[in-house]
């Protein structure tokens, strides 16, 4: 009889994000390219294992630091909270980073806090390796998120219409632009 293998159905709630995984994978491309001298990256596995902060993304432009504190510290005491900022306006841009003081803290608000709402949008939690001076400001070419710039309905939560789409940028709606 052919061993039969089992799959997991349930989503591991302690993933790493989708930007630390993209940047574990560029690092590691790198560090395959790179001088022996270099020390090797850590093991993202390894980094997560203990993490203390989360990524908290989908926020509206509109949530404010107390409603994030008054949610989140449900879950635990909280050491720190950094609101995302449009680099150029420093305005919030829809994420903030949540620090705990304990692993099991932040694991407990992966599950009771991850995928509730907020300000009436469905918020996404995930571990986060730390935060970092920098990383607080938008990654988009007009300072906010780069999803944002690529964004053609319009969402009243993250500021209207996307910020190409707006502008009229090719490729992002030039019928609007038009006035059509």
């Amino acid at each position: 009889m052919p061993a039969v293998t089992m799959r997991n159905t349930v989503e591991r709630l302690d993933k790493p994000s989708s930007y630390a995984m993209s940047k574990y994978k560029k690092r590691k491309r790198t560090d395959a390219h790179t001088p022996t001298t270099r020390p090797p990256s850590p093991d993202l596995e390894a980094a997560l294992s203990a993490a203390t902060t989360l990524y908290i993304g989908n926020l509206s432009f509109y949530t404010t630091e107390e409603q994030i504190h008054a949610l989140f510290s449900k879950c635990g005491e909280l050491k720190r909270l950094v609101m995302g900022l449009d680099r150029f306006t420093k305005t919030p841009c829809g994420f903030c980073f949540v620090e705990y003081y304990t692993h099991e803290d932040a694991l407990d608000c992966l599950k009771y806090v991850g995928g509730t709402k907020l300000d009436e949008r469905i918020i996404r939690c995930d571990l986060d390796e730390g935060f970092v001076e920098g990383r607080q400001y938008g990654r988009g070419k007009s300072g906010g998120q780069v999803r944002d710039e690529y964004r053609e309905e319009f969402d009243p939560g993250r500021g209207g219409y996307g910020k190409g789409y707006r502008e009229g940028e090719e490729g992002f709606g030039d019928e609007f632009a038009q006035g059509a």
